[in-house]
């Protein structure tokens, strides 16, 4: 359903893959589109796609002429992924902490300015929030690269990690509090203080565990999300990730490009959500289906 939504909505869009280039022969226009079996009917383009899908062939690309999209894609995904899973990292390790603090800090000055810088991070878009990282570190002090991938090392990481991180953070900072005051009420929670019990036990062993699904749910679309690329971070920092070459495809009406491109984020998203609801049925029994 997804493969077929796609195809319709390139194929119906305004515009074609050569109708930017500046006077072309109107023979040499079709004499492409025959190339790239654009002047079939689209029912024919599409049986032809989904033959060659089946065969692991996601087609060629009108951008790059001398490369597939699958070499694209195995070019570009290498880059997101290691931006993607850095930024999740951090995400979850910093958002877990901030709100374990905030929900022991309950209506606290730690718990308000805690909550409102998180509020913060959720409103900023990356738009804002990546440019403000780029003038401070990058050009204004000049600690960081601003742009490219250079040789690949952690100094180029930093700050497209950090601005893809930060609305996670804020995100799971907020789920992990408001789960974390709801068990902490629990009739488990105290009974395992009443049993004396010490309270960093009763926080890891007692009210983590079920805290934590919420933030579970979340990082099933927030994990395909991060790892496949940010289309913005990619573009601001100028990175060969697969985000980049997404919004280079819509650009230029490169049918396979975005096509490849949202199979990826469609298969992650459907297999990380299956991976959510097994962690879900392993941290919480009461989730497991009963035969």
């Amino acid at each position: 359903m997804i493969i077929t939504a796609s195809f319709l909505l390139t194929r119906l869009a305004p515009g074609g893959p050569f109708d930017a280039e500046v006077d072309l022969d109107p023979l040499v226009k079709a004499n492409l589109e025959r190339t790239y079996g654009l002047d079939q009917p689209i029912a024919v383009q599409f049986r032809r796609y989904l033959g060659a899908l089946a065969r692991g062939d996601l087609g060629p690309s009108t951008t790059y002429p001398d490369r597939s999209v699958s070499e694209l894609i195995a070019d570009g995904l290498p880059i997101s992924l290691r931006i993607g899973l850095a930024a999740l990292a951090v995400a979850t390790s910093v958002g877990l902490a901030i709100g374990i603090t905030a929900a022991r800090a309950r209506n606290s000055v730690l718990d308000a300015g805690l909550m409102g810088a998180a509020s913060l991070g959720v409103a900023l878009p990356a738009f804002v929030t990546a440019p403000f990282l780029t003038l401070v570190f990058g050009i204004y002090l000049a600690w960081l690269p601003v742009a490219g991938w250079g040789d690949g090392s952690v100094r180029h990481w930093v700050l497209p990690v950090v601005a893809l991180a930060l609305p996670q953070i804020a995100a799971i900072s907020r789920l992990t509090r408001g789960a974390m005051l709801e068990t902490l009420s629990a009739d488990f929670v105290r009974t395992a203080r009443a049993k004396g019990l010490p309270e960093r036990r009763v926080i890891a062993v007692h009210v983590l565990p079920a805290a934590v699904l919420p933030v579970v749910s979340y990082l099933g679309p927030a994990v395909a999300g991060v790892i496949t690329g940010s289309v913005i971070i990619e573009q601001i920092f100028a990175l060969p990730g697969v985000g980049r070459y997404f919004v280079q495809g819509a650009i230029n009406r490169d049918y396979g490009l975005v096509l490849g491109v949202v199979i990826l984020y469609a298969s992650a998203l459907i297999l990380l959500n299956l991976l959510v609801d097994f962690a879900y049925g392993w941290l919480d029994p009461r989730a497991r289906a009963r035969t």
